[in-house]
């Protein structure tokens, strides 16, 4: 079996935090149950509990209830809490995040150069 065909080993680290996981999940469903959320995020339901009850303290969301079923409202212009990135606002990520992919477009075809007759 050549090197070429072996699975790489995942990294053990992921560029986005499970808080970011979770307020994405949330802006692009707002009425998602906390245990779909969970699903999604690949974590325990009780952990999308306290991010999300950190996410409401932090102001990146307020919870809505609306029936039997709560409604989350993200807000946008809260700010990154990391000195790195400070004073900038939240609504880039959930924009690079939330919106449908830019559509690709097929590849050039090539040109054929003429033929000397």
């Amino acid at each position: 079996m050549s090197d070429d065909a072996l699975p790489k080993p995942q990294a053990p680290w992921t560029f986005l935090t499970s808080h970011a996981r979770v307020l994405l999940t949330l802006a692009r469903d707002p009425g998602a149950r906390l245990r779909d959320v969970a699903a999604t995020c690949v974590l325990t339901e009780r952990t999308v509990q306290s991010i999300v009850a950190d996410l409401e303290q932090g102001g990146y969301l307020t919870r809505v209830r609306q029936g039997r079923r709560n409604h989350y409202r993200i807000s946008p212009r809260a700010k990154f809490r990391h000195p790195a990135e400070a004073g900038r606002d939240i609504a880039g990520l959930l924009a690079l995040f939330t919106e449908d992919p830019p559509k690709t477009s097929p590849p050039p075809t090539p040109r054929r150069e003429p033929q000397p007759a």
